[in-house]
């Protein structure tokens, strides 16, 4: 089952024992989160439709609906302001209930689900995908994260190899005795260096391309995905309050709350059916992007190893030409020590 809102909501049941009392329930440190995504988006009361112009005024922006009052209309009677503060207020009532009513609908859902007692609607493809993108997702963090620490090391083997060069070549200079010998293990030190600066370069566009993957376009996929997930959530809960209404009695009132629940279901209905659109068409892009973007980045990082490795020069240079990568040597703002020599 997919993380999250949904976590285990559909397979978690309360055990029975023999006496007919439910056990205890097995810990679960996910339903406090969940409980918290429910609550997580609080009404806006920043903003409300009515401004200073919807009754005839100039329109210059909202009323503040403090108490406080201008001085030199302490005692007078109420005017269209007050009328536009009183609306104000008012629609931020309606705002704040209205969160109140669909948060208390949906933590009920989910905790029906959660306790084995609700039913949830599930799309089993679309979840066995979205559980594999945060799979995915989770293996390419490892990646990522021990691409970085290679990085660090090629960087640290690179300034090690880089004073050894210098310390080698002013030994052959000061030591006559064993001049070619420190003079070409500088020269080999200074080989290593330029090679590993281009390895560096590769490795370093490798680990870029897959942060880019997962910060940016898996993580954007994932962020539809979580609408995705609330919108669920919200769709079963007007769904279960709409089949309570229908098996109620049928008066005069009830049929008015029988075609408002309709008309919200519907509502939330639509919302959810549009999500998972979204949702399905992300994945099947994500899907074709990471495998562009991996057959490209994988070449490059075994074509550039490989060079390195087996002290191929000519062929580490054309790796790095081959997929457009510009060196950029350590210390930005002055030339590498290979230029300088």
């Amino acid at each position: 089952m997919t993380d999250g809102i949904l976590g285990k909501a559909a397979t978690m049941e309360i055990p029975i024992h023999g006496n007919g009392e439910a056990g205890q329930l097995p810990e679960d440190d996910g339903l406090e989160q969940d409980l918290q995504q429910v609550m997580v988006s609080g009404p806006n009361l920043n903003e409300t439709s009515i401004v200073s112009g919807g009754y005839g005024g100039s329109g210059d922006g909202l009323i503040p609906t403090g108490s406080g009052r201008h001085p030199s209309h302490n005692a007078a009677p109420a005017g269209p302001g007050d009328e536009v503060a009183r609306g104000i207020a008012g629609e931020k009532f309606d705002i704040v209930k209205k969160w109140g009513i669909n948060t208390y609908k949906c933590t009920k859902q989910l905790l029906s689900e959660r306790f084995g007692r609700g039913s949830r609607t599930v799309d089993l493809e679309l979840e066995l995908q979205i559980e594999l993108l945060r799979e995915t997702k989770r293996k390419y963090e490892s990646v990522l994260q021990l691409g970085r620490a290679l990085t660090a090391h090629l960087y640290s083997l690179l300034q090690t190899q880089h004073a050894l060069g210098d310390a080698f070549a002013d030994l052959s200079q000061k030591s006559p005795e064993l001049q070619e010998e420190f003079g070409y293990n500088a020269e080999t030190q200074k080989l290593l260096c330029k090679n590993g600066e281009t390895l560096l370069g590769a490795v370093n566009f490798f680990v870029s391309s897959i942060n880019t993957l997962v910060t940016k376009t898996m993580e954007d996929t994932l962020m539809t995905v979580k609408q995705y997930e609330a919108a669920r959530l919200e769709y079963d809960a007007y769904r279960t309050d709409l089949e309570e209404l229908s098996l109620g009695p049928r008066d005069a009132g009830t049929r008015g709350r029988l075609e408002s629940a309709q008309a919200t279901f519907q509502a939330h209905r639509d919302k959810y059916e549009k999500l998972r659109g979204d949702v399905a068409i992300k994945l099947k892009f994500l899907e074709e992007n990471k495998i562009k973007v991996m057959h490209k980045q994988l070449l490059l990082f075994h074509n550039a190893v490989s060079a390195y490795f087996a002290g191929n020069q000519k062929q580490l240079e054309q790796t790095l030409q081959q997929f457009n990568i510009k060196l950029r040597p350590p210390g930005a703002e002055k030339p590498s020590w290979l230029e300088e020599q």
